[in-house]
């Protein structure tokens, strides 16, 4: 081998691996620095709007580096198609997690371990598992890309326990460079993903900032239901075959569903995405509104969609209730104008919806106490559990009071941390999803409660970070001046990297 092939990849080699295997002619906002640092083996921290184009600032390198790329995300329903995406531009890449069957994943391991794949997405959840470590010990890891990384910290919006451990991780497969991105992250969860990362003296921020001029931000003041449905009406009004789509989120599905009733009342098509809908019927539902036309250039829905959703032409994000964070808002109108014409993202902020998001942040800080009684009637009556399914769980932590959604944070919680997980259907069948898994009761017992769900004053000091999450929502509203520059502001957009090296 010449000197030359040992060369690290420049620049220019990124300019044509964009060009030749994506398609694209230039690289935008802070891609080019965020490339360029990670092929001279470089840690960074993106900040990057939602679809400001994340993904390239590692698919890009991986497909130049010798060696694998490992791409941790925990997000599985979109593991799929942005591999499927990538095998379509002839990249060799797969992606490993729960909805496999044994055999297909003893496949991927074999295919692993014989040198297979430039890129490889998991969830962190996947490190658990011994088969999986072993195998990928196997091979060399050129690069980790850390998405989403706001999980890592317990400071951030969707706190993911197996992200802490990344410190750990990073060891495991050799302590590869390492780049984080994630949308949303405050200059204390900036701080809190270097530290997770044992990074916190080399890790360098790349901020964009709110970038998107031609996103207009308001606030409308509504009093009431009948407020929210005009101002949902007009602006449905300025969509047409050839006019764009508007996406409308609601806090409560009740609330979208009402909505929707009233909607059809006054001649406005729509689709509707909530997670009580089965998952054919969401599929169908983005299917028609990533189309477009045929009544679905506007779709009412919660929080669970938006993920993957890469639509250029949403004309206006509305919020008919007010969000639980900034954090979670700024995802959200994030999907606005990606084709870079003005958008619209206005809040109809009503005072009273406040409670709503009062009572989730109740739900989502279920207490101690509350976690063992969960753990000890899946322990204790296992059968019952199994037959009659997550209602008779509720009945018996919750008696009649069939508002409280507490139940569905614990699952959660105690997957997350590895205390329970989803039975497998029969033997070398798919496993189940785990949110059918709790929807039926077929969960297990694997682990105890860890330290981190019984420290009752770390769970009181999360319980104060999600209210003044909510209390930022509030600043938001009452903003009286630049509210891009609010926005900047709460995420720390001109103020130092963790240790000073702004990239």
């Amino acid at each position: 081998m010449s000197p030359a092939d040992t060369q690290p990849p420049t620049l220019n080699d990124a300019r044509a691996v964009l060009r030749n295997t994506f398609g694209h002619t230039a690289f935008h906002g802070h891609q080019a620095r965020a490339i360029e640092r990670t092929l001279s083996s470089r840690h960074t921290l993106v900040l990057m709007p939602t679809g400001g184009g994340k993904s390239v600032c590692y698919q890009v390198p991986a497909l130049l580096f010798d060696g694998l790329t490992v791409v941790l995300s925990p997000l599985v329903a979109l593991m799929k198609d942005q591999v499927d995406a990538l095998v379509a531009r002839g990249v060799d890449a797969a992606y490993i997690n729960a909805t496999l069957t044994r055999q297909q994943r003893d496949e991927r391991y074999d295919a692993l371990r014989a040198g297979r794949y430039k890129l490889l997405y998991v969830t962190p959840e996947r490190f658990r598992k011994e088969d999986f470590r072993a195998a990928l010990a196997t091979r060399h890891i050129a690069l980790l890309a850390v998405d989403e990384a706001h999980c890592v910290s317990g400071w951030g919006h969707d706190f993911r326990p197996d992200y802490t451990r990344l410190s750990e991780l990073r060891r495991l497969m050799g302590g590869p460079t390492t780049l984080a991105l994630t949308a949303t992250a405050t200059p204390r969860v900036q701080a809190d993903i270097a530290e997770q990362l044992g990074l916190a003296e080399e890790m360098a921020v790349l901020s964009a900032g709110i970038d998107r001029p031609n996103l207009s931000l308001e606030v409308a003041e509504v009093w009431g239901d009948d407020d929210k449905l005009d101002a949902i009406v007009q602006a449905a009004q300025t969509l047409g075959p050839t006019a764009g789509s508007g996406l409308v989120y609601f806090a409560l599905i009740r609330t979208l569903e009402a909505f929707s009733d009233r909607l059809r009342e006054r001649g406005v098509p729509h689709v509707c995405y909530h997670g009580k809908l089965d998952r054919p019927t969401r599929r169908r539902a983005q299917d028609r509104f990533m189309r477009g036309g045929d009544g679905a250039s506007l779709v009412l829905a919660t929080n669970a969609f938006g993920m993957g959703i890469d639509k250029p032409d949403i004309r206006f994000v509305l919020h008919a209730e007010v969000p639980g964070s900034v954090e979670g808002y700024y995802q959200e109108i994030g999907r606005a104008g990606r084709d870079g014409r003005p958008a619209v993202c206005k809040l109809l902020y009503d005072e009273r919806d406040l409670e709503t998001q009062m009572m989730f942040i109740r739900w989502s800080n279920p207490g101690p106490e509350y976690l063992q009684r969960v753990v000890h009637l899946l322990e204790h009556d296992a059968e019952r559990v199994h037959a009659f399914g997550i209602d008779w769980l509720r009945e018996q932590l919750h008696g009649r009071q069939r508002g409280d959604f507490r139940l569905e944070t614990a699952l959660n919680l105690l997957y997350r941390h590895g205390v329970i997980d989803a039975r497998e259907s029969s033997e070398g069948a798919k496993p189940l999803a785990i949110e059918d898994a709790m929807q039926d009761g077929l969960l297990d017992v694997v682990a105890g409660l860890p330290e981190a769900l019984l420290d009752a004053d770390a769970l009181a000091e999360k319980l104060r970070g999600d209210q003044q999450r909510l209390y930022g929502m509030v600043e938001y509203v009452r903003c009286t001046g630049d509210r891009r520059a609010l926005l900047n502001g709460y995420f720390g957009v001109g103020v130092a990297s963790p240790k000073g090296d702004r990239a």
